[in-house]
């Protein structure tokens, strides 16, 4: 199941390798020069804030990834406020296979911000890697109640859509529906939780389930009476013809029955 909040990582990295790997490619060949003047004045100190974040940039895209975990470290210590640098630097240990060195960084990250979504994110990642899903879903949970009592922060609802994405993972789809229609009555203004909530009975099977949120879904839509395109394309795949368009499908058909399915009756 696809929710808009994903078990995924990597989200700076993926942006930031765009230089193709080819030795002979002239703008790989312009960026490598462009990081070693940059290291120089590093080396020489005379470097400014901008002139390491760019040399960062330029690390990771040509691949020098332990270059970039040697630049970043000094700048994490330095700047322990911006949590992103921290975070950058716990993507790079992941990807150099030091998961234990990654869980470290998102640690610090976590003791300062506990409700911090895209740290949670990341070191839910490693823990269900590492075989640890009741460990993540702990920690998300906590997080979770933190960030919704005694009043709801706006981050409680990424970590409410992490902590269902987490727990229909882990085989608790009835706590996941749950959770999902607890953030609905949070965020009465939010198509998310709806949304996860109808893609979770999609996958249980229960196509009346799944139409009835995605009904739900486009309620919340500024017009609900104008097309979706992403409800439209959901619906479509699901052969949900009734939720694509609802004027139009009302004047063509207003009286044409719906299965439990989901699907017009002939």
């Amino acid at each position: 199941m696809v929710v808009a909040v994903a078990l995924a990582g990597g989200w700076w990295l993926g942006q930031r390798q765009s230089a193709t790997q080819s030795s002979a490619d002239p703008r790989r060949t312009l960026l490598t020069k462009e990081a070693t003047r940059l290291r120089l004045r590093v080396d020489a100190d005379e470097a400014d804030p901008a002139d390491r974040q760019r040399l960062l940039e330029l690390l990771v895209a040509l691949d020098r990834k332990p270059e970039a975990i040697s630049l970043l470290e000094p700048m994490a210590d330095r700047e322990p406020e911006r949590w992103s640098l921290r975070l950058m630097l716990a993507e790079l240990r992941r990807d150099q296979g030091d998961r234990s060195g990654a869980e470290r960084e998102l640690r610090q990250i976590l003791n300062l911000r506990p409700t911090q979504v895209e740290a949670l994110q990341l070191i839910t990642l490693l823990n269900l890697e590492q075989g640890r899903g009741a460990a993540a879903e702990s920690r998300v949970t906590a997080a979770y109640t933190l960030a919704t009592k005694p009043e709801v922060r706006p981050e409680a609802l990424g970590i409410g859509l992490l902590l269902a994405e987490l727990q229909f993972k882990r085989g608790q789809a009835a706590a996941a529906a749950a959770t999902y229609l607890q953030l609905a009555g949070l965020f009465p203004q939010d198509q998310r939780p709806l949304l996860g909530l109808a893609l979770l009975r999609h996958d249980q099977g229960d196509g009346k389930g799944a139409q009835d949120a995605l009904a739900q879904a486009r309620l919340r839509t500024p017009d609900p009476d104008k097309p979706d395109p992403r409800l439209d394309k959901l619906a479509a795949s699901w052969g949900l013809e009734p939720l694509r368009s609802p004027s139009a499908s009302q004047k063509k058909s207003p009286a044409a029955p719906v299965s439990p399915s989901g699907r017009q009756s002939p």
